[in-house]
């Protein structure tokens, strides 16, 4: 099947967040039941085309968007695994400093911006497949991409000659929706009667993952416990009702880990390579961490690590709070490594100073310094409000670091709790997002860690498989259910 893959992050031409490393995963994995991918993502100035092979422009085209009309240039070339990439680029929407925004605002167009790349997308799934055949699936990630299943929709109704590819929309994160002015609508080129609430229109304003979602023959999520809570008020963001109309076509399908990059025997930024046979060997890891990031050498000590955004959906707030009783109740040393919002940065900053020589704060960990956490920590602390699927707890797992996490969304599908003294569990699971919560989970690690239970808890843990083979045999059943369904719901 030919599938059409929409984004706007890809591994490793751009990264902001997890859905970059998706997108370099899903496609190269999926190919191996027979699909061939062409990525299409926007031509951000910060995206390192050097990383594409026989780069080249084009014939440049022009795209309508209600009452304007846009020169848009396109160009293609491909990754290491054979995977064709289109870049898109039009009048400088793209050729920006940021890629969603600057110093933590979005910019302001951002509604226009992302309007006119799901048009383009739409186009290019209907004429821009090999010998201008439309694709047999496009595959739509997130509210920047979502807006290209109601184009399909009526460009398909406008044109009966058209070819109708299905639409899949991958929800990574409710939260965002791509919410604007109802101002916006008459820029977009759709028919009236989308702005209503059997459409676009959202509280008074537009929602563009919303309308992709009423658009859409297949809507996914990045976990199964997260595709069930979004259908709640908790966790629905307000289209809970939305999404329990088309619950008939809406899946969870977690994420998977690259387990060629994420492998602790191979991983060139480690000191020591170990196994989980040989995981005595972090150790030396652990070690070499503490002396890395200005913590004594403490053999003895709870080596605690935090990596990710800084944002209250991953509870940092939270983890700020227990800094201080992490420490003096259990003698532990932390390590922070991210960015984000800069009043929880400046929180946990503070506590760092506050407690220097057990707690550390890495405000831009290099890529090779993040493993070197995962392979020197006892646990990876997770108390995320919501989490779609989240990585973290997976790569921890691999390298043998338990995961101390919050039971909601993708951490439920992939941590199982351990109970003190049972030959069971790869991590520890709390249910409030407390600090009071998240430090007696970690007693519990604590108590373990003293118990000779712990090196085969760490050795269960890392033989967890957590590969995308699963995942992307679940994108196929997807696909190919598509394909053969005898109706549509065009």
């Amino acid at each position: 099947m030919d599938i059409l893959f929409a984004a706007t992050e890809l591994f490793p031409l751009l990264k902001v967040g997890g859905l970059a490393d998706f997108a370099a995963a899903l496609p190269r994995f999926a190919r191996r039941h027979g699909h061939s991918y062409r990525v299409v993502l926007p031509r951000f100035r910060t995206l390192d085309a050097s990383a594409l092979s026989g780069l080249e422009a084009l014939p440049t085209t022009r795209v309508s968007l209600g009452a304007r009309s846009f020169e848009v240039h396109l160009s293609r070339g491909r990754l290491e695994e054979g995977i064709e990439v289109v870049l898109v680029d039009a009048g400088g929407l793209f050729d920006r400093p940021g890629v969603y925004g600057e110093a933590g605002e979005d910019y302001p167009d951002n509604g226009l911006r992302f309007a006119l790349f799901s048009r383009v997308v739409a186009e290019l799934a209907l004429r821009g497949g090999p010998g201008g055949a439309p694709a047999d699936v496009v595959h739509l990630n997130d509210w920047h991409t979502a807006l290209a299943a109601t184009y399909l929709e009526e460009l398909c109704q406008t044109d009966a000659r058209l070819a109708r590819p299905r639409r899949v929309l991958t929800i990574h994160n409710l939260a965002h929706q791509g919410v604007f002015a109802r101002s916006l609508f008459g820029e977009l080129g759709l028919a009236p009667w989308r702005y209503s609430i059997d459409g676009i229109e959202f509280h008074g304003r537009l929602s563009f993952l919303k309308a992709g979602i009423l658009s859409a023959d297949a809507i996914t999520t990045v976990s199964e416990t997260y595709a069930r809570e979004i259908q709640s008020p908790e966790y629905g963001c307000g289209l809970e009702g939305v999404l329990r109309g088309r619950a008939k076509v809406l899946r969870g399908i977690t994420n998977g880990i690259d387990e060629e990059v994420w492998n602790p025997a191979t991983d060139p930024a480690l000191p020591v390579r170990y196994d989980a046979e040989t995981a005595s060997r972090r150790a030396h890891c652990r070690a070499a961490l503490q002396a890395e990031v200005g913590l004594p050498v403490d053999p003895d000590a709870l080596l605690l690590g935090s990596i990710g955004r800084i944002v209250a959906q991953k509870g940092s707030d939270v983890l700020a709070a227990a800094l201080p009783a992490l420490y003096r109740s259990l003698g532990a040393q932390v390590i922070v490594a991210g960015d984000g919002d800069p009043a929880l940065m400046a929180e946990i900053a503070r506590a760092a100073d506050d407690l220097k020589g057990s707690v550390a704060f890495v405000r831009f960990a290099s890529e090779d310094l993040v493993h070197r956490i995962f392979a020197g920590a006892d646990a990876m602390l997770l108390p995320s409000r919501f989490e779609p699927c989240g990585l973290v707890q997976m790569y921890a797992q691999r390298y043998g670091a338990l995961p101390i996490a919050r039971a909601t969304g993708g951490l439920v599908d992939t941590i199982e709790d351990h109970a003190p003294g049972a030959a069971s569990g790869t991590g520890f699971l709390f249910e409030a997002c407390r600090a009071e919560d998240l430090l007696r989970a970690a007693g519990r690690a604590a108590e373990a860690r003293r118990t000779p239970q712990w090196a085969e808890l760490v050795r269960r843990a890392m033989r967890v498989d957590h590969g995308w083979g699963r995942s992307a045999g679940r994108y196929d059943e997807v696909y190919r259910g598509l394909a053969s369904a005898a109706t549509s719901v065009w």
